[in-house]
């Protein structure tokens, strides 16, 4: 049953996104971003696979092209080194994500496709999201002066933005420690100090605070969807 409905969501129509995550590897949201390259008209594509619910990228490459087959070989290769595959893998409308290649290998993997409106930004905010922290990063070239270059800068980006970057929106906890539980340790020491202080505030000067774990992630959150009004 899973899987025909899946199936039937290989050509989705123009509606609006609605994807909830309350755990890691729910959703996956991806995206090609341009990076220059050493003169005018060179550029290198930044693909990027992000888990929306952890921020996590859980994988990614650069090329000198945008293509549905490179696309395709980094999904299969992030799942078949990470044995979580997404329930769904949303992209914008772009010739690549909406490639042959790529939908006949979600069809194999049973995963569902989604994808955002035309000119709609909002329909994938966490890639947008995550490709200006990438750009705003103060050790971020104007230029690469070789698609090495620009590999080599984004393996030590995405191993900073994974496992040492505090995101306000998942309780400024890393990615890392979000996507592979570490993060509920806080939790539970929160549990701990929250006992202690009612038992004896008056060894704390203030309460202390963790900052909470989310419970879900949404594109466009059905929860969130105006009631329709009765006439």
């Amino acid at each position: 049953m899973g899987g025909e409905r899946r199936r039937q969501a290989t050509h989705p129509a123009r509606a609006i996104p609605e994807l909830v995550a309350t755990e890691p590897n729910d959703v996956w949201s991806w995206d090609i971003t341009k990076m220059r390259g050493p003169a005018k008209g060179i550029w290198y594509h930044a693909y990027v696979v992000l888990d929306i619910f952890s921020r996590y990228v859980v994988g990614w490459r650069i090329e000198r092209i945008e293509d549905g087959q490179l696309a395709a070989d980094l999904v299969q290769e992030i799942v078949a080194q990470t044995g979580h595959p997404p329930g769904y893998l949303h992209a914008d409308g772009g010739a690549a994500m909406t490639s042959k290649a790529l939908a006949s290998m979600l069809v194999d993997m049973d995963i569902t496709r989604s994808h955002s409106r035309p000119h709609t930004s909002n329909d994938k905010p966490f890639s947008e999201a995550q490709f200006k922290t990438m750009k705003y990063v103060s050790d971020y070239p104007d230029r690469f002066a070789s698609v090495n270059e620009a590999r080599t800068w984004m393996e030590g980006f995405i191993t900073y933005y994974n496992h040492e970057h505090r995101h306000s929106r998942i309780g400024y906890h890393t990615p890392a420690s979000v996507h592979y539980g570490t993060a509920a340790v806080r939790e539970q020491r929160q549990a701990t100090l929250d006992r202690a202080h009612n038992a004896h505030p008056e060894r704390f000067a203030r309460r202390p605070i963790t900052p909470p774990l989310p419970l879900k992630a949404a594109i466009n959150d059905p929860a969130k969807r105006p009631e329709p009004s009765v006439h």
